[in-house]
């Protein structure tokens, strides 16, 4: 298959000149294990490893080659990539532990699949940090309500998803069946790279079989009590559709810790932001001000509890999260600035 197929276009042909005149040639990540990556290049597909001088540069894992990425490579076996293309999105999240690290999940996405499973494990809290995370990629959020096939209340589904994520579009489906699968043929355009995202046991794997008419994933069954998934897939890939767009396949995540500001937040709590522009005070905290509208919308019915709960617990996570990725912006500056410094004194002086 030719680049064009992954997604290639004139404007990365344009941007990609200065890198050609290297010699280097063009390619994108399709899959990643570890340090070791697969892409494809207008030769095919094949390994490739980062140099060393880009292993040795590089200020965090974020700058490491993600899946979606496009990058500049050098022929060998395997190939050796040199450089990563600027990223036009990125979802991420704050990788496991105690050190405040970037994971990025998927780049380059336009459109993302927030899969939900319609079962037991319904959740529409989590659906609401999915979509402030997909905010802050720089991605499209649609919602796709899986397992409609297994869903005994719909409506009440329906109206607590669009209270989640007001404003987003949302399909009902049955990876199953094919119940609502040609609704999602309009995103699956030649082309365009479209994310699956969602916790385990979501059906992502049984969606990517339907869109390819074929048993290429692996599906394993939820457990009875609360049809919580098993990791069936296991690493990130791209996968090229009939249809000419580009699918990004992902592990179920157990947890989703954002890598989000508080601006991501509440554009993706848009009925909240409209009230808080009629509070009385600019500054207001919507906690306790007299004259707040948000607590106005809440006591009549307007906003819901839980709603507004959710919004304030992911905007304390944010600030926090803002709060700690400065200070660590700031001592990799200063660590930065002490090397430079040091190099210069090591320097001979040339003013002899």
């Amino acid at each position: 298959m030719s680049l064009e197929t992954w997604g290639w276009n004139p404007r990365l042909e344009q941007s990609f000149a200065s890198h050609r005149e290297r010699g280097l040639l063009p390619a994108r990540v399709a899959r990643q294990d570890r340090d070791r990556y697969e892409i494809v290049t207008e030769e095919g597909a094949g390994p490739a490893v980062v140099s060393g001088r880009f292993r040795h540069e590089a200020r965090s894992a974020a700058a490491f080659p993600a899946v979606g990425d496009w990058v500049a490579v050098a022929r060998a076996e395997p190939s050796v990539i040199h450089v990563v293309l600027p990223r036009t999105s990125t979802f991420s999240r704050r990788a496991p532990g105690e050190r405040v690290e970037e994971q990025i999940v998927a780049a380059n996405v336009g459109v993302a699949f927030l899969v939900c499973g319609l079962d037991g494990d319904f959740n529409v809290r989590r659906l609401e940090r999915y979509v402030a995370a997909v905010y802050e990629s720089g991605a499209a959020p649609v919602v796709v309500l899986n397992k409609a096939d297994l869903c005994t209340d719909l409506a009440r589904r329906l109206i607590e998803t669009q209270e989640a994520a007001p404003g987003e579009p949302v399909h009902v489906v049955s990876a199953h069946t094919g119940e609502g699968l040609d609704e999602l043929a309009e995103y699956l355009t030649p082309g365009r790279t479209v994310a699956l995202l969602g916790m385990s046991g979501v059906g992502k794997s049984s969606l990517v079989n339907a869109f390819l008419r074929q048993e290429r994933q692996r599906t394993s069954a939820v457990r009875d009590g609360d049809s919580r998934g098993r990791h069936t897939t296991t690493h990130r890939e791209l996968i090229a559709l009939p249809s000419g767009a580009i699918l990004l396949d992902t592990p179920g995540m157990r947890t989703l810790a954002l890598w989000a500001n508080e601006e991501s937040v509440e554009a993706s709590f848009g009925e909240i932001e409209r009230l808080a522009r009629e509070c009385r005070f600019r500054d207001c905290a919507h906690a306790r001000e007299p004259g707040c509208a948000v607590l106005g919308g809440l006591a009549s019915g307007e906003l819901s509890e839980e709603r507004y709960e959710s919004w304030r617990k992911l905007q304390r996570e944010a600030a926090a999260f803002a709060a700690r990725h400065d200070v660590k912006l700031r001592l990799e500056q200063k660590r930065k600035w002490r090397a430079i410094t040091k190099s210069n004194r090591a320097r001979p002086d040339k003013r002899r």
